[in-house]
């Protein structure tokens, strides 16, 4: 199998061309189960960590919170306010930080409400981490990459970006 096809989808694999550890060119080998970056003179393997989101379901009044995404991917589409989890970040404060960027909203996070995988080749999330929470603070705007943040009741949903968005809003709509 062709290198090129074996790191296929994984581009992060494919354009790892130095070793991080000691500058030395890498081949790209089978180790492991998969075809990776390796370095012939440190004999480093070079993993390719998942990307992981974290997202946060806030439920007032009966309603959900929903922002209006101002970027690509699904620009102008809803979806839970959400965004990448930094490395060494825990992923609850991140769904926190993430909510006051885009919401003006300070939360606290509850509990893990559900967690996805990755089902389409994207730039989005390998995993998404959704923690229910409660506003503790703050004043409802939109922020960030949000253009609009709104709370949607049962029959009042605008257009949904995301199989997970679609996901947690039929569950919660079927569990009223």
């Amino acid at each position: 199998m062709a290198v090129a096809q074996a790191v296929a989808g994984v581009d992060t694999q494919a354009d790892i061309h130095f070793c991080t550890r000691c500058g030395h060119t890498v081949e790209h080998r089978e180790i492991y189960g998969r075809v990776r970056p390796v370095c012939p003179q440190c004999r480093r393997v070079h993993f390719i960590d998942p990307k992981v989101a974290a997202a946060v379901v806030i439920e007032r009044e009966g309603k959900l919170l929903l922002i209006r995404r101002a970027n690509d991917p699904e620009r102008g589409k809803w979806a839970f306010p959400a965004g990448f989890v930094d490395g060494g970040e825990n992923p609850a404060r991140a769904a926190e930080r993430e909510s006051l960027e885009e919401t003006g909203l300070t939360v606290r996070t509850t509990g893990v409400l559900d967690v996805f995988a990755r089902e389409a080749d994207n730039e989005g999330a390998d995993i998404l981490i959704v923690y229910r929470a409660e506003v503790t603070g703050g004043e409802l705007r939109p922020g960030d990459d949000a253009d609009r943040a709104v709370f949607f009741g049962p029959s009042e949903f605008p257009e949904l970006a995301f199989p997970s968005t679609h996901q947690i809003v039929e569950r919660w709509q079927t569990g009223r």
